[in-house]
């Protein structure tokens, strides 16, 4: 991916446009939902202004703040890049199966109602939606915000927990009045205390892993894939109570990111795609 940038003080001042827009779209999300009377934790209006917003600011900002359209990585690209979207597909799978064993083999997680039926049948029913979610996600992500903070020059990990800042602050709104009550009681027993630093931790950590594969193909659809995997995946695991972790150990082995070994996990994955992009790099 090219990171040159003639107009460096343009990408500032538009970038901080953008993250001002993005971290207060679920404030002003949750202030119409006030307005309209949804009942707190109902997915209302504002939950639609909180998702569509970022993309919103970013197609703006490319047809009239004069960032373009060069960087954001519409292409497939799939020539020399296959292995990069195999990767995208299987790799929340199975970081997620292992994180489970190892909390299975400590006695942390059991399965009482597991069903490959009903796991497999629940995955493809929330594929299409979780596709349709994560383009508007992953186009304001990986198709803007982190192309342009790495074509500021900083050091790479810089760069990504810059992104991984960014996103898993706009989640705030979101977790605190926007999400259905009944999706978070399935996510965690933690308190919003340790849950939204732990979440943004892991959201960092995650970006580390977006990001490489995004810089290694240039293009913003392996990013598209990941996310919809794991929303699909993860979440159907999560919410259809395919497994039971003993309570309070859910910070630890829960596959969500916000878990201990989904950060270790993604944060190891992350620094080897990023010494592998490393030496693949033209050297002198």
């Amino acid at each position: 991916m090219t990171l040159n940038n003639p107009n460096p003080q343009r990408t500032v001042r538009n970038l901080v446009i953008f993250t001002i827009v993005v971290l207060a779209s679920g404030w002003f999300g949750y202030g119409v939902d006030n307005l309209s009377n949804t009942p707190p934790g109902q997915q209302g209006l504002g939950l639609l202004l909180w998702l569509m917003m970022p993309l919103i600011t970013v197609l703006l900002l490319r047809a009239f703040a004069g960032d373009g359209w060069e960087d954001f990585g519409l292409r497939p690209a799939f020539q020399g890049n296959l292995r990069w979207y195999l990767l995208s597909l299987v790799l929340y799978p199975l970081v997620a199966v292992l994180v489970l064993a190892i909390g299975g083999i400590f006695g942390w997680v059991s399965f009482p109602t597991f069903s490959l039926n009903l796991v497999f049948a629940a995955f493809l029913g929330a594929l299409i939606a979780s596709l349709i979610k994560n383009i508007f996600e992953e186009f304001a992500w990986r198709g803007y915000l982190a192309p342009k903070v790495y074509s500021l020059g900083l050091n790479a990990y810089v760069g990504h927990a810059i992104v991984g800042l960014i996103w898993g602050c706009w989640h705030i709104p979101y977790l605190l009045f926007l999400v259905d009550r009944t999706v978070l009681q399935a996510t965690t027993t933690q308190s919003m205390v340790t849950f939204i630093p732990l979440m943004i931790i892991g959201l960092i950590a995650a970006s580390m892993v977006y990001g490489e594969i995004r810089l290694l193909t240039n293009s913003v659809w392996p990013a598209v894939l990941l996310h919809t995997i794991d929303n699909a995946f993860v979440d159907v695991l999560i919410l259809q109570s395919v497994f039971t972790i003993v309570p309070g150990m859910d910070f630890l082995v829960s596959p969500a990111p916000q878990s201990v070994l989904m950060i270790v996990c993604f944060s190891l994955i992350g620094i080897g795609l990023h010494q592998y992009r490393m030496r693949q790099l033209p050297t002198d």
